[in-house]
């Protein structure tokens, strides 16, 4: 698994850490595909998440952002 964000289309904040996440590779995933990613995740995103399975919800920061990754 590689790093993904977690959103909705149309989600500004989605918009902003994807904007965040620049040149990292990462998989974006629509929740509102799916009902259990919406289930799951529909009220924290955007999230990100690594792979080892930690997750980061919003609100997050460029900071916050890169430590996460390591």
């Amino acid at each position: 698994m590689k790093t993904r964000i977690y959103g909705r289309k149309d989600c500004h904040l989605c918009d902003e850490a994807k904007a965040m996440l620049s040149g990292v590779p990462a998989e974006y995933l629509d929740i509102a595909t799916d009902r259990t990613l919406l289930a799951r995740y529909g009220m924290r995103i955007p999230v990100i998440a690594r792979p080892d399975g930690m997750e980061l919800d919003w609100p997050f920061d460029r900071e916050e952002l890169r430590r996460f990754l390591g």
